[in-house]
């Protein structure tokens, strides 16, 4: 045997445990969310929005079920797939979470500005994350349909663009620092390639989700609020503009892809 082969062959005996421990671990993880998802804690907060939906609440002690999600009053089924997308009635883009703030103050007088003041998990927030589990629960398997045609979605599609590859904070990260890459990970986490269409259905159609080390289920708002904190950027407004953009630009990426969601993340 040559001195190359053999420094060749040394040299793939040493690379091996880290390659093959990293695969384990991959394969572990994979394994363990599928143990949990017979029993989705997302299933409960699921139950909690369907009870929210038809419960009469706020200062005008109504419903939600006349509530346009952009299928027709009080329609769920397949609501979620097509989100974002522009409403007429509010002249703007909207997601699913900030169409639900103009359904609770049109309908049962609940101010929006009240719910952009509230923290994740809390008051009214909280009431509105457990109707997201609900909405959601009701496009799981359908394909992504946001094709992004109307003027003002365009708009928002190239704002959130140009939002993925800003870069900012202290260290200069952007959200293409870790999702503009194939197969990359953090703390064995794999992150979604959101430039490619496949990766932005594996990761806008995960979301939201029940995250196992907080013990709660994130939708796509907290999840984003999360990406920027990690980033060290300043905590973006609820339901803003630019929350929006970023979802509309990876939604009409993930566009004609499969929706998982509720997922299950670590």
């Amino acid at each position: 045997m040559s001195n190359s082969l053999i420094a060749w062959a040394a040299a793939a005996l040493v690379a091996a445990p880290v390659w093959v421990g990293a695969q384990s671990a991959s394969d572990e993880i994979a394994r363990y969310r599928e143990m949990l998802a017979e029993g989705n804690p997302s299933e409960l907060y699921e139950a909690a929005g369907e009870e929210l939906w038809v419960k009469p609440s706020g200062p005008l002690q109504a419903t939600l079920e006349k509530c346009d999600l952009g299928l027709g009053p009080g329609v769920v089924d397949g609501a979620a797939a097509q989100l974002p997308r522009y409403f007429a009635d509010t002249e703007r883009v909207q997601d699913l979470e900030s169409r639900l703030m103009t359904c609770m103050e049109k309908l049962q007088g609940i101010p929006s500005a009240q719910v952009v003041k509230e923290s994740f998990g809390k008051g009214v927030r909280k009431d509105i994350e457990a109707i997201v589990a609900y909405v959601v629960t009701h496009s799981k398997g359908m394909k992504v349909n946001v094709p992004a045609t109307h003027p003002r979605e365009k708009e928002m599609v190239a704002l959130g663009e140009k939002l993925f590859y800003f870069e900012g904070g202290p260290m200069d990260f952007s959200c293409a620092s870790c999702h503009s890459e194939d197969k990359k990970r953090i703390r064995l986490q794999d992150l979604p390639n959101i430039t490619k269409p496949q990766g932005a259905a594996d990761g806008w159609g995960s979301w939201p989700a029940y995250r196992v080390s907080s013990g709660e289920f994130w939708t796509m708002q907290r999840r984003l609020n999360d990406c920027l904190r990690q980033q060290r950027m300043p905590f973006p407004i609820y339901a803003s503009d630019v929350t929006i953009a970023l979802s509309m630009y990876m939604a009409a990426k993930a566009n004609g892809g499969e929706i998982t969601t509720p997922g299950l993340k670590r």
